[in-house]
C-alpha cells in the first residue's frame, strides 16, 4: 500500500496531467464528437485497460524491458500510426447522414448484456490506441516510480505500491476524459442538425487523427 499522503499528492498530479491537452485528451473528443456519448465511454474504459496493462509492465519490471529495445519501439509506434491512418480514412469517408458508421463496424450489431451500454468496437479502438503507444511505456517508468517509497514503513513492497499507483492514475483518467466525453457528446447533439456540420466534424476527426499518426511516428526514444 501507499501513505494516505502519497495518494493525494499523486492523485492530484495525476487529475491534472489527464486533463491536460494531449493525443488521449483530443482522440476521446474527436471519437465523441463524431460517435456519441456511448462510444466515447466505451473508448476511455478502453483506454484505462490498456493503462492497466502498462501498470502491470512496469511493476513486473518488463516496461524496463521493452523500453531498452529500439525495434520493439520503432514496431509499435508504426502499427500505433497505421491503426491511427486507418481511423482517419475512415472519418473522412464516413457519410453525414450516419456518423455512427465509424464507431460502428458491420458485425457491431445490437447484443445483449454488458455491450447494451457499452460498445465492442469502440472498447477495442480504445485498448489498441494506448497500447500501441509506445510513449505510454516511457510515461509510466518515469511516473510512477517517483512516487514508490521503498522500505519505508506500511508501504509494502514496490510491485504493490505500483499497482496501487497505476489504480489511482486509472481513476483520475476516467474523471478527466468522462467529462470530455460529456462535454463533446453534447456538441454532437447540436452538430447532428446540420448535415454540413456533420461532414465537417468527420473531416475534422480525420484531420485529428492523421495528426496523431504523424506524431506518433515522428516519436523518439
Amino acid at each position: 500500500m501507499i501513505t494516505l499522503q502519497t495518494a493525494l499528492a499523486f492523485f492530484t498530479a495525476s487529475l491534472l496531467l489527464s486533463a491536460t491537452p494531449g493525443p488521449d485528451n483530443l482522440f476521446v473528443l474527436m471519437q465523441s464528437a463524431t460517435a456519441g456519448r456511448r462510444a466515447g465511454l466505451s473508448v476511455v474504459l478502453g483506454l484505462c485497460t490498456g493503462l492497466l496493462v502498462h501498470t502491470s509492465a512496469v511493476a513486473l519490471g518488463l516496461a524496463a524491458l521493452f523500453a531498452a529495445s529500439a525495434l520493439a519501439f520503432t514496431l509499435l509506434k508504426i502499427a500505433g500510426s497505421a491503426y491511427l491512418l486507418y481511423l482517419a480514412w475512415g472519418a473522412w469517408h464516413a457519410p453525414a447522414q450516419d456518423l455512427d458508421a465509424v464507431a460502428r463496424p458491420a458485425e457491431g450489431t445490437a447484443r445483449r448484456g454488458w455491450t447494451s451500454w457499452l460498445s465492442a468496437p469502440m472498447y477495442r479502438r480504445g485498448v489498441v490506441m494506448n497500447l500501441t503507444n509506445p510513449k505510454v511505456v516511457f510515461f509510466f517508468l518515469a511516473f510512477l516510480p517517483q512516487f514508490v517509497q521503498p522500505g519505508a514503513p506500511g508501504t509494502g513492497p514496490v510491485a504493490l505500491q505500483i499497482v496501487c499507483l497505476g489504480a489511482l492514475f486509472i481513476l483520475a483518467t476516467l474523471l478527466a476524459f468522462g467529462a470530455v466525453v460529456f462535454f463533446a457528446a453534447a456538441l454532437r447533439e447540436r452538430l447532428l442538425r446540420s448535415a454540413r456540420a456533420q461532414r465537417w466534424l468527420n473531416r475534422a476527426a480525420a484531420l485529428v487523427f492523421a495528426g496523431l499518426a504523424a506524431r506518433l511516428a515522428l516519436a523518439q526514444r
